[in-house]
C-alpha cells in the first residue's frame, strides 16, 4: 500500500547523509538479503531507509541517493516507474541506464558490439509465428523480470502451449523473445557475476527454474536455488568485455550484474542486470560492506 504522509528524516539521522534504498509497496521492509545494507551504510555514517519508489508523499530531494534495489513490479508500469526515475534528482543506477536495461532489446546490441549472446527470435506484436517441430524453446516477453511470463517447452509435444504463450504475449501489446533452451544449464547452472562501484566483487551459481510451460503466479519473482561460485576464467573474461559494451562507463554504475548461461560454445550472456537485481550478499561475506563503500565513495 502506497504511504499517505511525508517521508522525512528522523532527528537522529538529519546530521548523516541519507540514502533511500528503493523498493516496492510489496516488499515495504526490503527483500531479506538487501536489509544488510542498512548496518553496513550505518556503520560508515550513512542512514538508509527503505522506501518504495511509488510511495505518496516520498521527498526524494530529501536523500543525498537513492538506490534502486528491489523494484520487482516495475515491468507491469514500466513508463509510470521511469517516469519516477527521471525525476529524481540523485539515482543510482541512473534513469537513462534504467531505461537503456528495462527493455532486453539490448541484447541487441551488446551481440551488435561482438559479444556473444542467447540465439534470439524477436517476435512482434501481430507477427506470425511458428513452432520448430523440435527442440526445447523459451518463451519470454522484453519487458519482464523476476522470471515472471516466462516458460520452457518440448516443442515435440509442447508445439501448442509455446505458440499460444506467444499469442498471449502478442496480444497484450508485448514483444516475445523466443529462444533455445541450452541443456547445460541443468547440470552446471548459470553463473551471475556482482560488480560494485565498477569493481569485480563476487559471483553465485544459480539452479536452473525453468522446468516447464509458465503458470501464471502471484509472486513478484520465482524461487531460485543460490550458492556461491568461483566464475571461470572465460567467464570472468566475457563478464568484462559486455563491462567495455555498456552505454557509459562501467565505473558510474553503482552495480552490475552480468547473467552467463554455459553453452557448447562456451559462456553467453542471458541478461545484464543494471536495474533492480539481487546482489547476493548472503553469500559473500564482506559484499555488503564492498557495496556501502562504493556508496560511500559516490556520496564523497
Amino acid at each position: 500500500m502506497n504511504q499517505d504522509r511525508p517521508i522525512s528524516p528522523s532527528a537522529a539521522t538529519r546530521a548523516a547523509a541519507r540514502v533511500a534504498l528503493v523498493t516496492c509497496a510489496d516488499l515495504p521492509g526490503l527483500d531479506e538479503d538487501d536489509q544488510a545494507l542498512i548496518p553496513a551504510l550505518a556503520a560508515r555514517g550513512i542512514a538508509a531507509e527503505p522506501v518504495a519508489w511509488d510511495a505518496t508523499g516520498a521527498d526524494w530531494t530529501g536523500y543525498d541517493l537513492a538506490i534502486v534495489r528491489n523494484t520487482w513490479d516495475y515491468a507491469k508500469r514500466r513508463a509510470e516507474f521511469l517516469a519516477w526515475a527521471h525525476a529524481v534528482p540523485r539515482l543510482a543506477n541512473p534513469a537513462a541506464v534504467l531505461e537503456w536495461n528495462t527493455d532486453k532489446r539490448y541484447l541487441r546490441e551488446l551481440a551488435a558490439a561482438g559479444i556473444p549472446v542467447v540465439p534470439t527470435d524477436w517476435v512482434e506484436p501481430g507477427a506470425a509465428w511458428t513452432p520448430a517441430a523440435s527442440g526445447e524453446i523459451v518463451v519470454k516477453p522484453a519487458i519482464s523480470a523476476g522470471s515472471i511470463d516466462t516458460g520452457r517447452y518440448d516443442l515435440a509435444t509442447q508445439a501448442e502451449p509455446a505458440a499460444a504463450h506467444v499469442r498471449r504475449l502478442q496480444d497484450a501489446g508485448r514483444l516475445v523473445m523466443v529462444q533455445p533452451y541450452l541443456g547445460e544449464v541443468d547440470t552446471a547452472g548459470e553463473t551471475a557475476l556482482l560488480y560494485l562501484g565498477g569493481a569485480f566483487s563476487h559471483a553465485i551459481r544459480k539452479g536452473a527454474i525453468l522446468t516447464g510451460p509458465y503458470e501464471a503466479a502471484a509472486e513478484l519473482y520465482q524461487e531460485e536455488h543460490i550458492e556461491p561460485r568461483t566464475p571461470a576464467a572465460a567467464e570472468r573474461a566475457l563478464a568484462d568485455r559486455v563491462l567495455g559494451a555498456l552505454p557509459g562507463p562501467a565505473g558510474d554504475l553503482l552495480y552490475i550484474r552480468v547473467d552467463l548461461l554455459p553453452s557448447a560454445d562456451g559462456p553467453v550472456v542471458i541478461e545484464v542486470e543494471l536495474t533492480e537485481p539481487s546482489l547476493f550478499f548472503a553469500t559473500a561475506p564482506g559484499s555488503a560492506d564492498r557495496f556501502a563503500a562504493a556508496v560511500e565513495r559516490r556520496l564523497k
